[in-house]
């Protein structure tokens, strides 16, 4: 049975992205996402894989899509979170990277959560859903060393679900 993984970066107000895009450039941030996520399997949404534009290299790249002509050339694509997660089944540890449609479907069974707190508060369309935080206890925190081209400061928050 896999360990559900939600990585996210979420700002004080709930933004995760404006226009497909992420709404901040933290270039440490990604440098953690990718150590983090490379070795293992990602599932994101459609909307979340336009936005990248290619498959994650060193990844197994798996896209849920309800449009069943869409095709996502270097990734597997299923037709619902449930296909998904039965294709998913024999890998240690799925990452769930976004966007907010597919993070909402994930909440309920994540095993885990990731969350980059970004100290900001930019204009968005994309939210984090709430989530019970009853439900998760906080287990680990840090504030990596930025990089200069890093637009906010923030913090990586790792939480367990309680139950996990």
């Amino acid at each position: 049975m896999s360990e559900w993984v939600i990585v996210a970066a979420v700002a004080r107000n709930g933004v995760i992205g404006r226009g497909g895009a992420l709404p901040w450039r933290l270039k440490s941030d990604l440098r953690h996402f990718r150590r983090l996520t490379t070795g293992h399997a990602v599932l994101m949404g459609r909307k979340t894989w336009e936005s990248l534009g290619r498959p994650l290299p060193d990844r197994r790249n798996v896209v849920v899509s309800h449009d069943p002509s869409f095709t996502a050339p270097g990734a597997e694509v299923y037709p619902s979170l449930e296909a998904a997660r039965a294709a998913l089944e024999a890998e240690p540890v799925v990452f769930v990277i976004g966007g907010a449609q597919i993070y909402r479907q994930t909440l309920p069974f994540a095993d885990r959560l990731v969350i980059t707190e970004v100290d900001a508060e930019p204009q968005g369309d994309a939210f984090f859903p709430e989530w019970d935080r009853r439900r998760f206890a906080e287990v680990g925190r840090e504030r990596p060393e930025a990089d200069p081209d890093d637009e906010y400061p923030y913090q990586i928050v790792t939480y367990r679900h309680s139950d996990a």
